[in-house]
């Protein structure tokens, strides 16, 4: 019997209700040794004062060492097994859209990026380029034609686009072409299985074109191809646990991440408020809501300890907001670490606390690395987050005689 297999014959329907607030990359490191992190240095009463009435931990996205992309990481909290479940970038971003996905379709995400003189990336994110003209871009590169396939480009955000190729034996396996570093050429679609040498194909064809097509707009003068895969089968969030869930977020690709395990997908605006009050206005409807906020992730990618720290204390004060309506179960983690001192997603264990009435609590009396060490929740796989939230709601009958 898997975990899946479990929670189906256990889950019980309550009427509770349970919200999982994802702060996107939300551990951090401390940029000299025996300092704070972004989230103990942030000023979070909010958050450390659930953290004193709750209880605290940290969790493992995939395995010990391993650092997730942020499909993984989401999979692995919604409770999906992040190593039988490895999904493609792609088919998250055109979900994510509402890009209606076919048997015959190979679904990329793209990143325009800067070239050089020479050929080699200057900008991996073509000095993130607003969607005005991103869009724009992806028109041009929509118009192009290769034999035997159809292309469809979508613009999705900022620097970020989806590009589809549909025909037959197309396959995911191909490696990305995104070298994840400046001063080298972007690499070559490169088919990592027998079966998906087509679509490395067609990729270097449509590459060709797209370079030509995209010559005269510097900064975003080529673009790298990341996450290709087909969309597969996928068991849904409502059969595996036995709740109505529904997805505020803001960005595509985790709205697609929602989506591939059949979540419903609530229209969030565009900041933390509009969210929050969407999450009110919503809530007799549904049992189970995951929010998502990204910018923890973006000012740490992008090297900004001070940003992290202020988009952390953003997300404090929008607490209030949450506890007002009552939930029975609130999650605040996040899905990976992402420390501004190594500008990157990093292996690192990710904060989690827990606030229910029916926590056991702990000694901890703030929310940030040190003191989850220290909390009642342990250190544990991400996967088993779901079951967590489900027993503190309330949700599971008992197992066995």
């Amino acid at each position: 019997m898997n975990f899946h297999d479990l929670t189906r014959q256990l889950q019980k329907d309550n009427g509770s209700k349970i919200v999982l607030l994802v702060a996107d990359g939300l551990g951090g490191l401390p940029l000299t040794p025996g300092g704070k992190t972004e989230l103990e240095t942030a000023k979070t009463p909010n958050l450390d004062a659930l953290a004193k009435a709750g209880v605290l931990g940290l969790s493992t996205p995939v395995i010990p060492g391993i650092t997730p992309g942020s499909g993984p990481g989401h999979l692995g909290l919604f409770g999906y097994d992040p190593l039988e479940y490895n999904i493609g970038r792609g088919v998250l971003e055109a979900l994510g859209i509402d890009f209606e996905l076919g048997d015959k379709d190979v679904a990329i995400r793209g990143n325009f990026c800067s070239l050089d003189d020479k050929g080699d990336i200057s900008d991996r994110r073509a000095g993130r380029i607003s969607s005005d003209i991103a869009a724009k871009l992806c028109e041009k590169l929509d118009k192009i034609t290769i034999p035997g396939v159809e292309v469809f480009v979508r613009h999705v955000k900022e620097y970020r686009l989806v590009i589809v190729f549909r025909g037959d034996g197309l396959e995911g396996d191909v490696a990305d072409t995104d070298p994840q570093k400046t001063g080298v050429p972007p690499l070559e679609p490169h088919a990592r299985s027998a079966g998906s040498k087509k679509t490395a194909e067609v990729a270097t064809a449509f590459l060709k074109q797209a370079r030509e097509v995209l010559k005269g707009d510097f900064p975003a003068n080529f673009l790298t191809l990341r996450g290709i895969d087909c969309k597969p089968v996928i068991p849904t969030f409502k059969e595996v646990y036995g709740v109505r869930p529904a997805a505020i977020a803001v960005y595509p690709m985790y709205r697609g991440l929602a989506r591939l395990v059949s979540m419903d997908i609530l229209d969030a605006g565009q900041t933390l408020d509009d969210q929050c009050e969407r999450l009110k206005s919503s809530w007799n409807d549904y049992d189970f809501f995951f929010m998502h906020f990204k910018y923890t992730d973006s000012t740490g990618e992008d090297g900004n300890f001070d940003a992290k720290v202020k988009r952390i204390e953003e997300l404090d004060a929008a607490i209030p907001k949450i506890t007002a309506l009552k939930p029975d179960v609130l999650i605040v983690t996040g899905d990976h670490s992402t420390p501004a001192k190594m500008k990157s997603h990093s292996f690192h264990p990710v904060p989690v606390l827990l606030s229910s009435d029916m926590v056991r609590t702990d000694a901890c009396e703030s929310f940030g690395e040190a003191s989850c060490l220290s909390g009642g929740l342990g250190q544990f796989q991400a996967k088993y987050l779901m079951s967590f939230a489900l027993a503190h709601a309330g949700r599971f009958e008992k197992y066995g005689a």
